[in-house]
């Protein structure tokens, strides 16, 4: 867990709300160990304190038995947590509980893997990778070493062919150095860097990058934070209710919710909609559409 959030103090916060709760806290045993115990109670919400992949590996827990998922941001970029407009410190997450209500979003899902953010397969998992080998570094050589493999990366990327089948379209055949496809589409606005205004859209968002050079990136960095990235030359952007992606590797190395994982290719995606409980802040009422679960 994050430095100074521990199961006592956890059940500490609870008890003077009095609530009782189970909390697993046992890193030593094995997480898939730990996701059956979860998937074997009886409590009617699951809690998963952590990051996006923690939430992620619980929310297929929660879709498969019905049941509600909470989310204690205590990751690095917890993503799904600022999508939600959930507070991202314990302290303003105990206080707005009360105000929480169980809402209805989207999930993905890839070869019958779900996921809640995207899957990204090519250049970018790779560079992921060297990322999560610095987790939890924040020393000058870590973020150094980590830049100096970013540029490195980038002058050796190559593109690579991929048969892209949309579930209401032809087969076409690109050629890029990364795909992602994301549970709903990423929103352009000031300061708004992969943020998502809508969860409940019905749709995923296919994103194919055709090239990636340093400048390239840093331009689309620039694009995201001012709000203008969606038009940049090496993008194109689509919106699917399903699609397969087809390489010619029999094993895909992808970066699914911020994990690094391998899947068997052919990769074939759909979007489940209002498939996943979640507790968060109410819908603001400008927001209308966005579906709220009924108790």
């Amino acid at each position: 867990m994050r430095s100074g959030v521990t199961a006592e103090r956890l059940h500490q916060l609870f008890a003077e709300r009095g609530e009782t709760v189970s909390i697993d806290a046992d890193s030593t045993r094995p997480f898939a160990e730990r996701l059956n115990t979860a998937r074997s109670t009886s409590a009617p919400i699951l809690l998963a304190a952590g990051g996006d992949g923690t939430a992620t590996a619980l929310a297929e827990v929660t879709v498969d038995t019905g049941r509600t998922l909470a989310v204690l941001p205590l990751g690095t970029a917890n993503l799904l947590a600022r999508d939600l407009s959930l507070p991202l410190t314990l302290e303003d997450w105990f206080k707005a509980l009360d105000d929480m209500v169980p809402r209805k979003i989207d999930v993905g899902e890839v070869n019958g893997r779900l996921f809640l953010h995207k899957v990204v397969i090519g250049a970018v998992p790779g560079i992921a990778a060297a990322r999560e080998q610095l987790r939890g570094r924040k020393d000058l050589g870590a973020m150094i070493g980590f830049l100096l493999h970013f540029v490195r990366r980038l002058s050796r990327i190559r593109r690579f062919a991929a048969e892209v089948t949309p579930s209401h379209g032809e087969p076409h055949i690109e050629r890029v150095q990364s795909i992602a496809v994301a549970n709903n589409d990423y929103a352009e606005g000031l300061g708004q860097v992969f943020h998502r205004s809508r969860l409940d859209a019905g749709t995923l968002s296919l994103y194919l990058l055709r090239q990636l050079t340093l400048r390239d990136a840093m331009r689309l960095a620039a694009g995201m934070l001012m709000g203008n990235w969606r038009n940049d030359d090496v993008l194109e952007i689509e919106n699917v209710r399903a699609v397969v992606v087809r390489t010619r590797w029999r094993r895909v190395r992808a970066m699914v919710d911020g994990e690094i994982e391998s899947l068997t290719g052919p990769l074939r995606f759909r979007i489940r909609p209002l498939a996943l409980t979640i507790l968060a802040p109410p819908v603001p009422a400008e927001e209308p559409d966005v579906q709220q679960a009924t108790t």
